[in-house]
């Protein structure tokens, strides 16, 4: 008996899908009648997807983020009605390592998902507004100018020659003036949307958040005022975590979460750290009590996006006392 007359036989069995996103192509599988399809990534060819998950009742289609790639699918089965689950791909990797997939193709990797999305039952992701898409964009442009600055000036820490020096530096400038402009468009970009303004106007009353932090809150954790204290710490990736195994007892540490949020709010724990006001004597209260540096501006990081979550949840600015 084949899969997809198993299916009919068993009418409350559900069926989940996975797909595999390329540049050029989308690899798609339903689970459990195991049907294969691989289509070209476009508008044409994604409505036959959309068609196959509503002629079997898919329940919830999981996709990688992969970059730009997977938005126009995202965004077409979203709205078709058709539940959709971006995953983290290294959630995906371990969870095959896990069901001993040591192989990678990508036909092999849209059926891990279409598993994932039936075992794991992720939450379904709602596909990011068009400014929160743009301010992603620059967001990434602008990390990457940053990273071309720190290369270009070890560079030039280690160049002798004048006429290389010179270039370097040129290049220097340039990409300063790049960081500038793009800056400026981000600044632009939520002074011209009345929401994302009022959001960024809570996250900068808290002393120590910036404007570069705030944009890359409002970018990168659009989570925030939507979920509980320990969870957007988990997400931020400063929640500490159990490291516990039979009679052994490790040392809690953080793993995983955002990154870029997570090194935004360190250097705004490291400059709270030396000011005056709560957050710096929380963390001297911290040293005092024997936690190593770290550790301390690990808990005002945690202190900070708690904060803020509480703080954008309640549609309030901070303020020294609560009224």
């Amino acid at each position: 008996m084949s899969r997809t007359q198993e299916k009919i036989n068993q009418p409350n069995a559900k069926v989940y899908a996975g797909i595999d996103v390329g540049k050029a192509h989308l690899d798609f599988h339903i689970h459990p009648l195991n049907i294969k399809l691989q289509v070209d990534n476009n508008k044409k060819r994604i409505q036959k997807l959309i068609r196959q998950c509503i002629r079997h009742d898919v329940q919830l289609v999981a996709m990688e983020a992969t970059g730009k790639y997977h938005y126009q699918a995202h965004e077409m089965l979203h709205d078709a009605a058709i539940p959709v689950a971006v995953i983290n791909p290294f959630r995906s990797r371990k969870f095959a390592d896990s069901m001993g997939k040591l192989a990678k193709t990508d036909t092999i990797d849209a059926k891990i998902l279409a598993h994932f999305a039936e075992l794991m039952k992720p939450r379904q992701t709602i596909p990011p507004s068009k400014q929160h898409k743009d301010l992603r964009g620059l967001h990434t442009a602008r990390r990457q100018v940053l990273d071309e600055i720190g290369d270009l000036k070890r560079q030039l820490h280690t160049t002798e020659h004048p006429l290389a020096a010179q270039q370097i530096r040129a290049r220097i400038k340039m990409a300063e003036r790049h960081k500038g402009t793009l800056e400026q468009e981000l600044q632009s970009l939520i002074n011209a949307e009345p929401k994302l303004k009022h959001r960024f106007d809570i996250l900068t009353s808290i002393p120590g958040i910036g404007t570069i932090t705030a944009t890359i809150m409002i970018s990168d954790l659009t989570e925030l005022g939507k979920v509980n204290c320990r969870q957007i710490a988990a997400l931020t990736g400063v929640a500490p975590m159990n490291w516990d195994s039979g009679a052994k007892h490790g040392v809690r540490m953080i793993r995983g979460g955002r990154k870029s949020v997570r090194n935004a709010l360190y250097m705004c724990a490291v400059s709270c750290a030396s000011r005056p006001g709560s957050l710096g004597q929380f963390y001297r209260k911290l040293i005092k009590l024997g936690k190593k540096p770290k550790v301390a501006l690990t808990a005002v990081m945690r202190k900070l996006v708690i904060l803020a979550n509480t703080l954008v949840a309640e549609d309030r600015h901070w303020q020294p006392e609560c009224p």
